[in-house]
């Protein structure tokens, strides 16, 4: 649900950012029906899965050494900072051997690591996110905070509501690796180029928000991984 307008971060209280929490004050509703079925969803699937989560946490300890998961500082609504949750699919400590942002020819990329993200496995660690409220099945992706900081007033109305395993957006630009496999300089041809492109996917979601649409995302994500 969203909190009131004055309990809003200083900068979020702008007048770009006004007409979308406006419209989803409006679907109040569709908000509280999103919250509970993200809530209940996420933990059948996590103890349904937890299986499978056993026999990635495995693949992934015999491939390469490090932890099972990675855990990274990532911005959701409000500008709220988490630790998200995703099966590690890099090298350890990746981070301090390149960006933020991963190319289709990444050399940091395990072996297992590289099919997990085809078929977006090390996603499904974010379902702890979800069942603690930090995240939800459709909505912005979390960026890091280097990339929060440049976003222009408009864009922060994607803080509004909780961050999203997926999203049209997502959908649209699921070859984002691949976009940027030629770029000189990953991160500022994502901040400069893909990110402002992405955002006007996010922010047109926000102005259209219900949940029948959230719930036919997620199938369109399901589709788009399988094919």
């Amino acid at each position: 649900m969203l909190c009131k307008w004055e309990e809003l971060p200083q900068n979020m209280q702008n007048d770009a950012v006004r007409p979308y929490y406006d419209s989803l004050q409006e679907k109040k509703f569709s908000l509280l029906l999103k919250a509970i079925f993200d809530r209940v969803v996420s933990l059948l699937m996590l103890i349904g899965l937890s299986p499978i989560f056993l026999i990635l946490a495995v693949m992934i300890k015999m491939d390469s050494p490090g932890e099972v998961f990675f855990r990274q500082e990532r911005v959701t609504q409000y500008g709220k900072k988490f630790r998200i949750h995703k099966f590690r699919t890099m090298v350890k400590n990746a981070e301090e051997l390149g960006t933020q942002v991963t190319t289709k020819s990444d050399m940091r990329v395990t072996k297992v690591g590289k099919k997990l993200r085809g078929c977006r496995l090390d996603e499904l660690p974010q379902l702890i996110d979800i069942l603690q409220g930090n995240m939800s099945f459709v909505g912005t992706r979390p960026e890091v905070t280097k990339y929060v900081e440049q976003y222009t007033p408009e864009m922060l109305a994607t803080l509004l509501l909780p961050a999203g395993v997926t999203s049209e957006a997502s959908i649209e630009y699921k070859d984002e690796e691949r976009l940027l496999a030629d770029a000189q300089n990953a991160d500022k041809t994502y901040v400069e180029v893909v990110l402002p492109q992405k955002m006007q996917w996010n922010l047109q979601s926000i102005k259209e928000f219900s949940f029948i649409d959230s719930i036919k995302t997620m199938f369109k994500t399901v589709w788009a991984v399988i094919h």
